[in-house]
């Protein structure tokens, strides 16, 4: 049993752990966490979007109006003219009595400019609640965009914010036309459902009002989805938004065609209660991304919270407009600024650039090893090898994604990794040089060599958190793989070698054969 000793035993475990957990990644196996290769490994798609953020403002003050009006109508409030106008929500207030009421009530909503003029209110954003607003439009578009991306399938999507306005979409395995579509669509689609009531007392002109003098009114003039030239005139003010969507599914109508059937939630259905409630005979209309999907009379009051939308979808539109209504509608729609597709044929041939420049860095440091060091020369080997089923160990276990920065911070590592060896070998060496006994020199060897490896490799270690934090994409993933590939070596180098060497010791002491053990 003096041969086992506790370097060695972690060094064991090291090596069982780093090939058990590499299996499924090396052989590709159906079961087991596996590394996923970036968009320059197999090809896929890269996008950059431009999120339109003064479209948020508008929104908000939108849902800010909505709210005034539910207030109004729960509290037997009499308002008129509410419109909204340059991103300012007007209204009027019959009875000066009930102003405090009002009052209390906007006092609630952060972020507001009131200016009252006796009766009249007018209302809108701080500048700093609409850089807030602004800024937080972009942070739930990347949320929201990665939810829909993950709902729908594809396989570690990269999603990250650039600059103050811009996105950054990478989707790997996106190979055909028709998948890059469809996860355009997805993207881009705003989701943006609203139920709208219909102005039944005008609804009639709707063909003859010009836009400026529906919205003297407060409606606005919006089309249906099947046929541009049926037109609806709507209250501007929605009764509901799609914020109160907790769940969409695909379900079919009685003629077997694809609909939608949604669900709100507790606020909503309160709010789409009272309505029907106090609009029986009248119309509803189911508005999605700025087009009228239906326009149902109301019969009765419909509680449950629930409601559908129907408009001749394909069962693909249904399945995408189902999960972009879960995942929640983007706050401000998104152009497409630049879209770069990477063939597979380019990913296959940066595979293979890479196994070749890491298998022949690998060789030719094995081969230096065996040659000038010896014996001492495969125990670093046997090292460097652990290491780099450590690597691939540990980024299968957290679901890393490989990209060709990362293949290349992998070769990177080899060269650290036997850098450690070779500062151990050479103060091993330099002991035995001078006549000091095998166990001595190599108790001072790895004694003298610790400092030296500690301050490069916590260097680098350093250097790898900052391009981490700081960087994107690409340049985190070579971060990732340096900092495992460090932190592996230091792991195999200064406990595995020293365990192997520990264990040796009685037979070299034997043998003391200083050329055979250690190239000298």
């Amino acid at each position: 049993m003096k041969f086992f000793n506790y370097r060695l035993v972690i060094f064991i475990l090291s090596i069982i752990f780093g090939v058990v957990f590499s299996v499924p990644t090396l052989l590709q196996t159906d079961t087991g966490k596996k590394i996923s290769l970036g968009l320059d490994l197999q090809g896929g798609l890269h996008m950059l979007l431009g999120v339109k953020t003064e479209e948020a403002v508008t929104s908000k003050i939108k849902s800010i109006a909505t709210s005034i009006k539910y207030f109004a109508d729960d509290e037997d409030i009499l308002i008129e003219d509410l419109s909204i106008r340059n991103d300012n929500v007007l209204f009027t207030v019959l009875d000066k009595d009930e102003i405090p009421k009002v009052d209390e009530m906007l006092a609630k909503i952060k972020g507001l400019n009131i200016v009252k003029n006796d009766l009249n209110f007018k209302i809108n954003l701080t500048e700093e609640e609409s850089a807030t607003t602004q800024d937080l439009a972009v942070a739930q578009a990347v949320e929201t965009i990665r939810n829909r991306l993950d709902q729908f399938g594809l396989a570690e999507p990269t999603v990250i914010r650039q600059g103050a306005t811009d996105i950054v979409v990478e989707l790997p395995g996106i190979k055909t036309a028709e998948e890059e579509k469809a996860a355009r669509e997805l993207i881009s689609k705003p989701a943006n459902l609203e139920l709208m009531a219909v102005d039944e007392e005008r609804a009639d002109q709707v063909y003859t009002l010009s836009k400026g003098a529906a919205a003297e009114y407060g409606d606005i003039i919006l089309s249906d989805t099947k046929d541009s030239n049926i037109k609806y005139l709507v209250k501007e003010i929605p009764i509901l938004n799609g914020s109160q969507v907790i769940d969409a599914k695909v379900a079919f109508d009685q003629s077997n065609q694809p609909i939608i059937n949604f669900t709100l939630n507790a606020s909503g259905s309160r709010i789409f209660g009272d309505f029907t409630a106090k609009s029986v005979g009248k119309r509803l209309a189911v508005v999605l991304d700025g087009t009228v999907y239906s326009a149902p009379n109301i019969r009765e009051r419909i509680g449950g919270g629930s409601g559908q939308i129907s408009g001749g979808f394909t069962l693909i539109e249904a399945g995408n407009v189902a999960i972009a209504l879960r995942s929640g509608a983007l706050p401000a729609s998104v152009d497409l600024l630049e879209k770069r597709s990477v063939g597979p044929s380019l990913g296959a041939d940066s595979i293979e650039a890479s196994k070749i420049a890491l298998i022949s860095g690998f060789l030719i440091v094995f081969i230096f090893m065996i040659v000038y060091y010896r014996r001492a020369g495969i125990i670093a080997n046997i090292a460097l090898v652990t290491n780099i089923f450590i690597i691939i160990s540990v980024m299968a276990m957290f679901g890393a994604t490989l990209t060709l920065p990362g293949m290349a911070g992998i070769v990177l590592t080899v060269g650290m990794a036997v850098d450690a060896n070779v500062i151990i070998g050479e103060r091993i060496r330099e002991l035995l040089k001078q006549g000091v006994s095998i166990p001595k020199a190599i108790e001072d060897g790895y004694s003298n060599a610790m400092r030296a490896i500690l301050d490069a490799n916590v260097t680098t270690l350093l250097v790898s958190v900052i391009l981490y934090a700081y960087g994107t994409g690409p340049i985190k993933g070579f971060a990732v793989t340096i900092a495992i590939g460090i932190l592996a070596s230091m792991l195999t180098a200064i406990l595995g070698t020293h365990g192997i060497y520990e264990a040796m010791l009685p037979k070299m002491s034997k043998d003391k054969k200083l050329k055979k053990w250690f190239g000298i």
